[in-house]
């Protein structure tokens, strides 16, 4: 705005202009006149002038509507600026995110992949079953089977001439 105060006017916007420029002062009459009680009259000069200060008051009330627009059409204008800034911002920070949770996925599918698959895994299990059962009965042909603790089914590495009436303690 470039009005710093709008108690305070400037300009000759609220000077009444005088009628011809080279007219004297108005010099001073004598005071008139009270006016009737009833009567409510102005003097013809004074209707003149209070219609004209109307007027300019009027003329300033629309400049200041007309800045008032103004003002308001660019707080639009910058209020769109910045929602589409905060919009873009708002993209730039979500693509980041995506962007993080991308090679994320991307790791963890890599370390995914380097697993064995599901043939790999049977063929481990088929084998470790076959090897089991060709090694338990290698133990028995072969009579080790005195070797295996007692809670698999193996018996004690010394045998006792005598039978005892207490049985022989469990491997824990």
């Amino acid at each position: 705005m470039t009005e710093t105060s709008p108690a305070k006017p400037s300009g000759t916007d609220f000077i009444p202009a005088p009628s011809s420029s080279s007219a004297p002062p108005a010099t001073v009459t004598p005071a008139a006149p009270p006016p009737s009680v009833g009567k409510a009259e102005l003097p013809a000069s004074g209707a003149v002038n209070h219609a004209d200060q109307l007027a300019r008051i009027e003329d300033k009330t629309a400049r200041i509507e007309d800045k008032y627009a103004r003002s308001e059409a660019l707080l639009s204008r910058v209020e769109e600026k910045v929602e589409s800034a905060s919009t873009r911002m708002n993209d730039a920070a979500r693509q980041v995110d995506l962007s993080s949770l991308r090679s994320e996925v991307r790791t963890l599918s890599d370390r995914v992949g380097r697993l064995p698959g599901t043939g790999a895994l049977v063929l481990t299990a088929i084998i470790t079953a076959v090897l089991t059962v060709a090694l338990m009965v290698a133990v028995q042909r072969l009579n080790l089977d005195r070797m295996l603790p007692h809670s698999l089914g193996g018996q004690s590495q010394t045998t006792p001439a005598t039978p005892s009436s207490n049985p022989p303690a469990s491997n824990p």
